[in-house]
């Protein structure tokens, strides 16, 4: 019984709010309306009951009565829906939130998602979906002065639902600011979405001068949406202006931009003048007043908003408007109206398309009369005057416009026009164009060039006269050429852009890590930076310590008698005598050793550079000592040493010249040597190893002394002829070997005396 209860009770609401809720009604159409009459009363309706055009305490509720009514006539299908049955989803939403019914015990049940269709329904995306064709040919080119708010979604997705109230919400506080609102449907066009760096749903995207920027929090919060979007404005679109800077920005009119000012109550710039300086910012400077003394110099009422725009002439402004809240649509029409200079200069192509449409399909001429100068200061009384006259000219701006150019910066285009075979100077000059298409330009020059104010009225007759022939449709002008587009002289120059690149990249980069990435990322750069840091310490700590050896080194040198007593060698070669016998071989510490280079006063040239080349690379082995020996001088040592280490007894007969090249590497300690020479047996190569072994098996002591021809007076004991630059060549990897200990060694008893002479 209660459920039959509950359900009779809530058809009786639901019929009770039918016949309450009539859309016909609330907008003042008849059941038979069209939908272009729909339209028409509703865009009317809109602009009566906006709550921005109106202090009507009720204008939010009647807003959106107003609003939901339109949305249901201009559906077809819900429309038939409604007029047959009087019951339609709006119905529920309407009375339950606007009728006497507002706080009812079944306030609860009502405020369920299953009677919510209208604030959730997904059709209200689809209206406003874009393909990726519209955001490439249309949305780009157009956020160059409209921001675009993209929203993301998709067919089933709740999430999508539930942030629908929101978008609304959006809607209604950004569009009549001029922000524009699309949404893309991301099954749809996935490229897009990847594209846009979309990866989860819903999502909202805003684009700004052909770059995106992710909003990654929830849509929630309507203020949050709006902060990001005034974020990412432009840095320093509306310059604060205060007592001592007010001048300085009025007079900077020479950028071609004309001045704007802004008086506001509060002391922060409102979102509604941010969009539209953005919108203007090629063509308005805007500044934002700070100061109660400029307020009273132009009279600006302290409770209202207030415009005020300058050209040329900064005492007075050319427009000016004053209301509690100027409406964007207003406040863009009159910086439309005056959004040039009194004689603007023809600075880029965009300025040109603007004051000097083409015209090919009207039957009525428009034409532009330039002067051409140079950007140079003493052009400027010619300037002058003609911004004098252009300002009390007798013709209308809607056909004849004045201009000005700087033939030095747009010298393509100024030479196009001069006719082929005539001396025409363009400096000083007057040309009157009329542009037929993009670049198909008639053109007639003044046959007398601009002068000042004091000889002035012949070239202002000749002036008028020629304009006011060439505006007959039945005469032509003289000339006619192909000209290509104006260099836009605002562009930003190589490093300008690259800026730009990086700074827009960086904040792609910022934007695209989620807060789970940041640490991470943060860690690496920490760690490159630290690196660096550290490297860099490093570098200067070793540059203030070759400083330091540097400055050592010149002062010992400044205390010293002579370059000669600061050489020390790294490397050292004594010669092996009887004074030093001792300390190189006799008395050598265990585990030292001494290489001897056995040579003769006619080798010493020869030998003992590839020997010093040789033993380089041991110099810091302080195990090692080395020497070098005459054979003239030690050569009795050099027999006695050679007869200890033989076998046999027996008397040895030495050629000193055979004996040249030998290198003798002496343990004094242990009292054995091991010996080097071109002809001895391990120097020789091995041809095979079992040729090597047999040898190895064969050698004797007294063949091993043999091999310098101890038993021959000729030095010409092989078959061999050696030169003595050749007779050191083996010696590294013999070193090697030694370093092994893989060479022979040829012990002894004692060490026999060494000669004194």
């Amino acid at each position: 019984m209660q459920l039959w209860r509950l359900f009779i009770i809530f058809c009786c609401l639901l019929t009770s709010f039918a016949e309450n809720y009539d859309p016909y009604k609330i907008l003042g159409v008849s059941k038979s309306a069209t939908t272009l009459e729909i339209r028409r009363v509703y865009k009317k309706l809109a602009k009566e009951w906006h709550p921005d055009k109106t202090n009507d305490p009720e204008a939010q509720n009647k807003f959106v009565q107003i609003k939901q009514a339109y949305e249901l006539l201009i559906d077809p299908e819900r429309r038939v829906k409604f007029d047959q049955t009087g019951i339609t989803e709006d119905t529920y939403k309407e009375k339950y939130e606007y009728s006497r019914f507002q706080n009812h015990p079944f306030e609860d049940i009502f405020n369920h998602a299953y009677f919510n269709f209208q604030e959730n329904d997904i059709t209200f995306f689809h209206r406003l979906s874009i393909t990726a064709r519209q955001y490439d040919k249309i949305l780009i080119p157009k956020s160059t002065h409209t921001p675009h708010l993209i929203f993301f979604y998709t067919d089933w997705c709740f999430s999508c639902l539930q942030t629908a109230p929101y978008f609304r919400k959006l809607m209604d506080h950004l569009e009549p600011l001029g922000v524009e609102l699309v949404t893309v449907h991301t099954a749809r066009e996935p490229n897009l979405a990847r594209r846009l760096n979309v990866h989860t749903l819903p999502c909202i995207v805003v684009l700004l001068d052909g770059n995106i920027y992710v909003y990654k929090e929830t849509i929630t919060s309507v203020q949050r949406i709006i902060e990001f979007l005034r974020n990412h404005l432009p840095y320093k679109l509306i310059t604060t202006i205060k007592d001592n800077n007010i001048e300085e920005f009025l007079n900077g009119w020479e950028d071609n931009k004309v001045r704007g000012l802004i008086f506001e109550p509060q002391n922060n710039v409102r979102l509604r003048y941010l969009i539209t300086a953005y919108h203007f910012r090629n063509r308005v400077a805007f500044g934002f007043v700070n100061s109660t003394a400029i307020r009273k110099d132009y009279q600006v009422p302290l409770d209202m908003d207030t415009v005020l725009l300058f050209n040329e002439n900064t005492s007075r402004p050319v427009a000016s408007i004053s209301m509690k809240e100027i409406p964007t649509q207003t406040l863009h029409h009159i910086i439309s109206s005056n959004q040039y200079l009194a004689l603007p200069r023809l600075s880029s192509q965009s300025v040109l398309e603007s004051l000097c449409p083409c015209e090919w399909n009207k039957p009525r001429k428009r034409l532009c009369v330039v002067l051409v100068t140079t950007a140079s200061s003493d052009h400027d009384p010619h300037r002058q005057s003609f911004r004098r006259y252009a300002q009390t000219a007798p013709y209308n701006s809607e056909r004849v416009r004045f201009a000005y150019i700087y033939h030095d910066k747009q010298s393509e285009f100024v030479n196009s026009l001069i006719p082929d075979g005539e001396d025409v100077e363009p400096l000083l000059n007057v040309v009157i164009i009329w542009r037929r298409d993009t670049s198909h330009v008639k053109y007639e020059w003044l046959s007398k060039k601009w002068e000042t104010e004091e000889n002035l009225n012949d070239t202002v007759h000749k002036l008028e006269n020629t304009i006011s022939r060439l505006l007959k449709s039945s005469e032509a002008l003289s000339y006619e050429a192909f000209v290509k587009d104006l260099f836009d002289e605002h562009a930003k120059g190589i490093i300008g852009r690259i800026i730009t690149k990086l700074l827009v990249f960086s904040e792609r980069i910022y934007d695209g890590l989620n807060k789970e990435q940041i640490l991470p990322v943060l860690s690496i750069v920490g760690t490159v930076i630290f690196i660096i840091a550290v490297g860099y310490f490093m570098a200067y700590l070793v540059r203030m310590e070759e400083e330091s050896i540097r400055q050592q080194n010149a002062k010992a040198k400044n205390n010293n008698t002579g370059p000669a007593n600061n050489y020390q060698p790294e490397l050292r070669l004594h010669e092996l005598r009887s004074e030093k016998y001792n300390g190189l071989v006799r008395l050598l510490k265990p585990g030292c050793r001494t290489i001897i280079l056995v040579l003769d006063m006619q080798s010493r040239q020869q030998l003992i550079p590839p020997f010093h080349k040789a033993v380089w690379p041991y110099r810091k082995n302080k195990t090692l000592m080395f020497a070098y020996m005459y054979v003239e001088r030690g050569l009795s040592w050099y027999k006695d040493l050679l007869q200890l280490s033989l076998a046999e007894d027996r008397e040895l007969n030495i050629n000193p010249r055979n004996c040249v090249g030998t290198v003798l590497a002496v343990n004094g300690y242990r009292k054995y040597f091991c010996m080097y020479h071109v002809k001895h047996p391990e120097s020789k190569r091995r041809k095979s190893s079992s040729n090597k072994s047999i040898k190895a098996s064969t050698v004797k002591d007294c063949e091993a002394a043999a091999f310098i021809g101890f038993n021959s007076d000729s030095s010409e004991s092989d078959d061999e002829i050696l030169l003595e630059g050749n007779l050191l060549d083996g010696l590294p990897n013999w070193l090697d070997r030694l370093f092994e200990g893989t060479t022979k060694r040829y012990h002894i008893n004692y060490w026999p005396e060494f000669p004194n002479k």
